[in-house]
Order: structure tokens, then C-alpha cells, then sequence
């Protein structure tokens, strides 16, 4: 499926400084490189999700059927103001062996590290983790639990490793980043101004601010499952029928694009491939066990996997 990210936005509108600094941050947060994203003008927009269809079905000779319509469910994408404020000290940047220019560059892109894991945090726990910004796959997970929620609980009962695997669907009808004003993120050349140290004591610094309106959209039911209650208990963790328990749920027709787990859940999957092999031991020995771990997972069920650290160890059991 053909599909703009955030570094095809990036390119469209001629940002070669933006696109470097994205695509040296995709491997912080994947979430930015890999999810689907849409520019809008404006900061938000009203959609519906279909989640009844008209009544159809046999009839006799010479009667009729009740009509009947869709029944939808209206949503509204809201994009939130993101910002990040760079003061590189002026002395400090142009004693910089490589120049001012150079040292510019290292603060670029370590605010551009810090904006993809901060919305890559927020894509998953959403205004629990900052009230400020949009609903995560959390949150809107659960909003969709009345209009047929998919979701698996894998049982775990202590918060010690627990986290959640999600399924999700990409695309304009489902799953995507929506970015307002027409951009995506934004950061102005350098200017030279006077900034105020935290006593209020005076220096002159080159300053820019990485900005951007950022929303997450998920209107459909359909869109995002879920497996929680994942945990570093024995028998708690991911494996591939666990992913196959979840896939199940889905409707035919609404196949996911990609698993969304973290670096334990992964793990877990692959030590749940790995086959050990029990022998005899050398002599005077009891026994012994042999066998090569299986590989890194890359998929599990014919769905790509997309492993994070925006995904917690430590969240909440689900009730």
C-alpha cells in the first residue's frame, strides 16, 4: 500500500534540512519514519466511522424489504501545538572547532531526537503521558471497545514487565499522523539573539524553535488491536499463537499492517521460537542442552513487526 510518512512530507515541501534530521531519527522512533501521515490546512477536522450497515436480504413476489441507511459515528481529528525551544550559546558555538554551523547542526539534531521520542511516548499512552497533546492507541483502543474493540488478554497479573502488543491498520480510513498548517515538523534557520539565563543574567545566543501541529487519527473500529497484560511472567509473554489469538478477532478484509511491540516482546517471541535440544553430555556429566536461538523475529503471522521503546515495561494490568 502506497503511503506518506512524515519524511515524504517533508520532502514534498522542499525541507532538505528537516528530511536530514528525520531520517536521522527514524531509528529512535519508528513511529515517525513508518506511520502513514497527511497534512491538513487548518488544525482539525470532523470524520465519521460507519459502524452499522443498511439491513439487505431475500424477499417474496410482490413485497418489500423496510429501508434502511448506515448508521456512523462522528469523530473529530484535533491536531495540539508541539514545540521545542534550541539556544546554543554564541561564544560556546563559535569557539566550536568545527564552527558555529557545525555545532548548530549537533543541537538540531538532538532536538529532533527528543520531538520523535516524545511523540513517539505520546502515539501509545497519549494525554496520560501529556494532557496537552492528542489521544494515544491507549486511549482510542479503548474508546473503540464499544463499537467492537479487538483486544486479547494474555493473563498477566503483576505490573513487573507489563506492556502491550498492538495491532494496527495504516492508511486514510484508519491508522495516521495528521499534521495541521499545511506542514509537518518545522525547524527555522538559526537567528542571533539575546536570551536570559534562569537568574535573568543576559547572553547572546543563536536560537531557533522546532514547531509543528501534530494529531494522531483512528476512527475506525477496526483499526488498532490490542494484546495486554503482557508481563515477564512464565507463560505471560508474546508468542505466535498469542498473535494468532488477537489476528482472529479481525474481521476478513481488515488484515493488520504491522505489530507494534518493544524490545521484550520481541525477545519473548523469539525465545518462544527457539528450539532446545536435549542430549546425553559428555560423559561423567547429566545432560546437556544445545540449540541456536532463533532469529531476530521480523513477523509473526505473515504481519511485520515494528519494535519501539515508546512501549513501557511497566504499565497498568488491565482489568
Amino acid at each position: 500500500m502506497s503511503k506518506l510518512t512524515l519524511l515524504d512530507i517533508a520532502k514534498l515541501k522542499g525541507s532538505r534540512k528537516e528530511v536530514g534530521l528525520i531520517e536521522s531519527v527514524a531509528d529512535a522512533a519508528p513511529e515517525l519514519a513508518q506511520f502513514p501521515a497527511r497534512t491538513i490546512k487548518g488544525t482539525s477536522y470532523p470524520t465519521v466511522d460507519r459502524h452499522k450497515l443498511p439491513t439487505t436480504g431475500f424477499r417474496t413476489a410482490n413485497t418489500g424489504i423496510a429501508p434502511s441507511k448506515s448508521e456512523f459515528k462522528n469523530r473529530q481529528v484535533q491536531c495540539h501545538i508541539f514545540s521545542g525551544a534550541v539556544n546554543c550559546d554564541k561564544a560556546v558555538a563559535d569557539a566550536n572547532e568545527d564552527g558555529a554551523a557545525s555545532y548548530q547542526a549537533m543541537e538540531a539534531a538532538g532536538v529532533m531526537r527528543s520531538a520523535a521520542l516524545t511523540i513517539g511516548t505520546q502515539t501509545y499512552y497519549g494525554k496520560a503521558e501529556d494532557d496537552k497533546g492528542f489521544d494515544g492507541l491507549q486511549a482510542l483502543w479503548e474508546a473503540h471497545n464499544d463499537d467492537s474493540g479487538i483486544g486479547h488478554n494474555a493473563t498477566g497479573t503483576t505490573a513487573d514487565g507489563a506492556t502491550s502488543v498492538y495491532a494496527v491498520k495504516f492508511g486514510p480510513e484508519f491508522l495516521q499522523f495528521v499534521y495541521g498548517g499545511g506542514q509537518g515538523l518545522r525547524l527555522p534557520p538559526f537567528k542571533e539573539q539575546s536570551v536570559t539565563d534562569g537568574n535573568g543574567g543576559q547572553y547572546e545566543a543563536y536560537v531557533s524553535n522546532l514547531g509543528a501541529w501534530v494529531g494522531l487519527q483512528c476512527v475506525h473500529p477496526f483499526a488498532v488491536g490490542r494484546i495486554y497484560n503482557l508481563t515477564a511472567q512464565a507463560n505471560k509473554g508474546l508468542t505466535d499463537d498469542v498473535v494468532a489469538d488477537l489476528l482472529s478477532k479481525f474481521p476478513v478484509g481488515f488484515t493488520p499492517d504491522a505489530l507494534l511491540m518493544n524490545r521484550q516482546s520481541r525477545r519473548q517471541l523469539q525465545k518462544s521460537r527457539t528450539v532446545v535440544l536435549q542430549g546425553n553430555g559428555k560423559a561423567g556429566s547429566v545432560g546437556s542442552q544445545s540449540g541456536a536461538a532463533a532469529p531476530i523475529p521480523t513477523e509473526s503471522q505473515g504481519v511485520n513487526i515494528i519494535t519501539t521503546d515508546s512501549l513501557v515495561n511497566n504499565e497498568k494490568i488491565v482489568s
